[in-house]
């Protein structure tokens, strides 16, 4: 099961706790924003990161709002020391839900890490995609949400 397209975007409620502010649908309306779900003990999602801050910086001016979601897939995992430290090391200044409890991670309905989701300014799914090749198919999708001519 996974979030169908053009179906509004969940509540980003039950974190454990948020780091860099706390997000809710509300403050996010009339915004293109990207929900990135990854995990510390994932090597892919920290290979991704310096793209993904890449995506955040550079279409920043075009309103994309970036929220990562930390989503354990062990119990080590639900660690908030070594997740924090993390967000740091990574310079992962946006802001980042620790969902010990899965609680975004199963509104979402999210099973894999990294994965992605792309909304409208109007809260509409447009695009999700998850796993190695992530980031590459959300280039064209995050184009056209973003109104970029190639």
């Amino acid at each position: 099961m996974a979030l169908r397209l053009r179906t509004p975007m969940p509540e980003l409620k039950g974190a454990t706790e948020w780091v860099n502010g706390e997000v809710n649908n509300e403050e996010l309306k009339g915004k293109p924003v990207l929900v990135h779900f990854w995990s510390i003990s994932c090597g892919l999602c920290k290979e991704n990161m310096p793209e993904v801050l890449k995506i955040r910086d550079e279409n920043r001016d075009k309103g994309l709002r970036v929220i990562g979601i930390h989503m354990p897939r062990s119990e080590k995992d639900t660690q908030i020391g070594p997740v924090k430290e993390t967000i740091e090391k990574y310079e992962m200044t946006h802001p980042q839900a620790i969902d010990n409890q899965h609680r975004i991670v199963d509104a979402f309905e999210n099973q894999f890490v990294p994965a992605f989701y792309l909304f409208d300014e109007e809260g509409q799914l447009r695009h999700r995609s998850a796993g190695e090749k992530a980031l590459k198919m959300m280039e064209k999708p995050l184009k056209r949400v973003l109104g970029i001519n190639e």
